[in-house]
């Protein structure tokens, strides 16, 4: 690991820990929940439904399961009604968050949030504190290890990317793309049988903080202390960490 690795790539190397976790098919559920009664139950007119159908296919998650989240969304099953909602604030050293949630006690929700940020060093700040620091974005991980780079960003750019970055302390290249591009990109991807690690639409921060030792080591408990949290789906955070302290974590 790097002096300056990326929550962005850390995130994705938990994911095959947070797999095992039987709280993910719950927070899967609710995305899928969520996307099915907001724009419908056709995955190829709802590129949101689509991407949560990937992400539980990726974690195994039986297609029973799926549909019947899909269903409880669109009403031809009964569910609870949930409601989205973001969260902003500060964690050690000054790192910006970004906190997303589906929840059906907004009240409730906040008032925990408030709890874990204050037991771990952070603090809840007001809407739009810090939402100017990231940028909504597609985001593609290819591994390095099973593509040519020039290759990989000729594909990428010739079907719309905005940029592929080939940071040499991580493990994979990153594409990103407009939001709406996405799809489009990671279609073309797949097509030249290119095998992506990663595909979503996230939150990129602007620019990084650098912790040190001992604020790295309290923002990775505050990370997992949100993300532990049933209704909050996905954590966004604008720091770097260490080389000592992800020594420590493997």
């Amino acid at each position: 690991m790097s002096g300056h690795s990326k929550w962005s790539q850390i995130k994705h190397k938990k994911s095959a820990v947070d797999a095992k976790k039987g709280k993910l098919f719950s927070k899967i559920s609710r995305e899928l929940s969520v996307s099915a009664k907001t724009g419908g139950s056709d995955p190829g007119m709802n590129p949101r439904l689509r991407l949560a159908i990937e992400k539980a296919k990726s974690a195994n998650m039986p297609a029973d399961n799926i549909k019947r989240a899909i269903m409880k969304g669109t009403g031809e099953l009964p569910g609870m009604a949930y409601e989205e909602a973001v969260y902003e604030g500060y964690g050690p050293g000054g790192v910006a968050l970004m906190i997303e949630a589906l929840t059906d006690n907004k009240t409730r929700t906040v008032s925990e949030l408030r709890h874990i940020m204050s037991r771990h060093g952070g603090s809840m700040g007001e809407a739009g504190c810090v939402a100017w620091m990231f940028d909504k974005k597609g985001y593609i991980l290819v591994d390095k290890k099973l593509v040519d780079e020039d290759n990989l960003m000729s594909i990428a750019l010739d079907a719309g990317a905005e940029d592929m970055k080939n940071d040499p302390e991580e493990e994979n290249f990153e594409i990103l793309t407009a939001p709406e591009d996405l799809n489009r990109v990671r279609a073309l991807l797949e097509e030249k049988k290119t095998a992506l690690n990663l595909s979503e639409v996230t939150l990129i921060p602007k620019n990084y903080v650098q912790l040190t030792v001992k604020d790295a080591e309290k923002m990775l408990k505050l990370m997992d202390a949100l993300e532990e949290h049933d209704e909050v789906q996905n954590v966004y955070a604008n720091f770097n960490i260490p080389d000592e302290v992800m020594v420590k974590s493997q």
